[in-house]
């Protein structure tokens, strides 16, 4: 696959990333909160808002990401694969996915005591944060490989 048409996709998936992040956030999140809300009689309404404002905040640093994934496959696009900017890019990556996660876990946490959350939905919401983590692990790693990456790049460029 040409770099021209691997950038294409990657903006592709990216944008179906992002359409479906706002399905997620602007219409599936506010009514799945309202039915749990109504649905225990009432008892957690006075949580609907800000457990929804927590929710939404946690979608910041995700769209950022895929701000940063966008000038990566552009990169890729223009035959800049390996580049200290995607180095960087992939870094900042790694940052905000283990920020979101530790925002969500500390949320919950903060939620709980004071008597805004089950502990149940604690126990769930460590998957998104090992999720968060693992995203985080990745891009730190990727950051890693493409730095090196472009190192021998720049070195087989100077031989004949």
């Amino acid at each position: 696959m040409k770099q021209n048409a691997l950038s294409k996709w990657l903006k592709f998936i990216i944008i179906g990333v992002g359409s479906c992040g706002l399905i997620v956030y602007g219409m599936v999140i506010p009514m799945f909160g309202q039915i749990f809300a109504t649905y225990l009689n009432g008892e957690f309404d006075y949580c609907y808002w800000p457990w929804l404002g927590f929710i939404w905040a946690t979608g910041i640093p995700c769209y950022l990401v895929l701000m940063f994934a966008w000038k990566i496959a552009c990169n890729i696009g223009e035959d800049r694969s390996f580049t200290a900017a995607n180095a960087k890019y992939l870094k900042w990556i790694s940052i905000l996915a283990a920020a979101d996660a530790a925002f969500f876990f500390t949320g919950n946490i903060i939620y709980l005591f004071l008597n805004m959350s089950h502990p149940g939905i604690v126990l769930f919401s460590l998957l998104v944060v090992f999720a968060g983590v693992a995203v985080a692990i990745a891009a730190a790693a990727l950051s890693h490989l493409v730095l090196k990456a472009e190192v021998l790049q720049e070195q087989s460029d100077w031989t004949i």
